[in-house]
């Protein structure tokens, strides 16, 4: 069983206060001295610890780098990505009967997904260990970001995609950052198996999530949100919902607020309770804590719309699972439905967001829905990817576009067919237009807005 106890002991190994510790045996390895991902002795997986772990007066200057206190180095690869806001919901909050909900937009990062918070750690650590060919396997965010990171650093990049499985958008972004893309006749877990017997080859340098570093960049998610949740609130939120595909992210939150509560910045009490959201297609998590399982079952066959968490072996799990069980917190799985159906929900408050990413708002739901989840609660669901990153599937999810005869007077028959609000609102506009307030509140821009509320109040 995974010991993710912090310790004041400081190894002999630790190298400007910083070493590598086996989560399973504890026996502890120089950071940088060699390559490694996990265990030498047990193969269990590695965290990065530090001798001092600093509290929020110790941060400055802005974006993942504002947190150089509680990582490896003062500054990585950077392009520079970090300080995604934090986005208010109050239709979505008062819809789903929480006490407040903000959105965590990791979509707004560099490459347009949280994985650019690892890459810029883990990419300094490979020139720090002087490798110069990187290498993932991908469901497409990971890639994007390593393709990016790498050509930034001036590397060589290798990604492994499962053949016909990955959005188009994220392809693209790989494919122009020059990365080298292998297309494997398999899933993302099959891919994995194959960077990883690469990597242990020496042929690359793996930067999936399996490598410690990468989740060093990930915790500054938690940072900004305790840091922008308490400001605007004057508290920390309750609970944290997130997607989960590798497990990456729930392990890392989960280390950020390790670390917050060794270092005095916050107490127990205030650990908001990690939540776990799966599709249902791809849910060995789900599973895992519904059943008491003290380690993931892997999945051979995942589908779901949600490609970026259609993974059935979540390297991750060791270091998520008590995540998720120490905080108080629990895992659901969703439909792609359901999913869709989030995905336009946040697009409704003017936030575009990936499938895999509204999978949070839908687990969330799900969970209020079932009493899982109360009333006064205050919430903060992670979203990960950028709509752009499955155009695809946002024209699946949004309107269908309507076709008009090339002219004025056919777009407005079109626009003032009794279903559409607007034509509503410019047709009470004209029946009103002798009233004698009229015309001074059009004159001002508020007549439209005005008669528009009164409509939208009467439905």
């Amino acid at each position: 069983m995974a010991d993710l106890q912090l310790t004041d002991d400081v190894p002999p190994v630790a190298d400007d206060g910083v070493w590598l510790a086996c989560i399973e045996c504890g026996e502890t390895f120089a950071p940088f001295d060699a390559i490694r991902y996990t265990c030498d002795d047990c193969d269990g997986l590695l965290e990065v610890r530090y001798d001092d772990l600093p509290t929020f007066d110790e941060f400055e200057g802005s974006g993942v780098w504002r947190y150089n206190a509680a990582l490896p180095f003062e500054e990585g690869v950077t392009l520079p990505e970090g300080d995604t806001p934090l986005h208010e919901m109050p239709r979505l909050k008062d819809d789903i009967g929480v006490d407040a909900l903000r959105v965590k937009h990791e979509g707004m990062n560099p490459t347009g997904s949280f994985k650019d918070r690892g890459m810029t750690v883990g990419v300094r650590v490979a020139q720090e260990v002087g490798v110069d060919r990187l290498a993932c396997a991908s469901t497409g965010n990971t890639s994007a970001a390593l393709a990016a990171y790498g050509a930034r650093g001036g590397m060589e990049t290798l990604v492994l995609l499962p053949a016909g499985k990955v959005a188009a958008g994220k392809i693209a972004q790989a494919s122009l950052h020059r990365a080298r893309i292998l297309e494997v006749d398999g899933n993302f877990d099959q891919c994995l198996d194959i960077v990883q017997d690469l990597a242990q080859r020496g042929e690359a340098y793996l930067l999936n999530s399996l490598n410690p570093f990468r989740l060093e960049g990930q915790k500054t998610i938690g940072l900004e949100i305790m840091e922008e949740f308490y400001a605007d609130h004057g508290e920390y939120p309750d609970r944290i919902v997130l997607p989960v595909g590798n497990a990456g992210n729930t392990a890392a939150l989960y280390k950020c607020f390790r670390e917050l509560v060794k270092a005095g910045a916050i107490t127990e009490e205030q650990v908001p309770k990690l939540t776990g959201v799966q599709a249902e297609g791809a849910a060995p998590m789900v599973e895992a804590i519904e059943n008491g399982y003290e380690d993931t079952r892997r999945w051979e066959d995942v589908e779901t719309r949600a490609t970026a968490i259609r993974i059935g072996n979540p390297v991750n799990a060791p270091k998520a699972l008590p995540g998720i069980r120490e905080t108080g917190g629990t895992a659901v799985a969703v439909s792609d439905e359901e999913i869709t159906e989030a995905q336009r929900d946040i697009a409704g408050e003017g936030v575009g967001v990936e499938p895999a990413s509204a999978a949070s708002v839908a687990g969330l739901r799900k969970l209020r829905r079932e009493g899982e989840v109360d009333s006064d609660e205050s919430v903060v669901c992670l979203t990960t990817g950028h709509l752009l990153k499955d155009p695809e599937a946002a024209a699946e999810a949004g309107n269908e576009p309507e076709p008009v005869a090339n002219s004025t007077e056919a777009v407005l028959d079109l626009i003032e067919e009794p279903s559409s609000i607007t034509g509503t609102v410019r047709r009470q506009v004209s029946k009103a237009a002798d009233a004698p307030l009229v015309p001074a509140l059009v004159a001002s821009g508020l007549g439209v807005a005005y008669l528009y509320r009164k409509l939208r109040s009467k439905k």
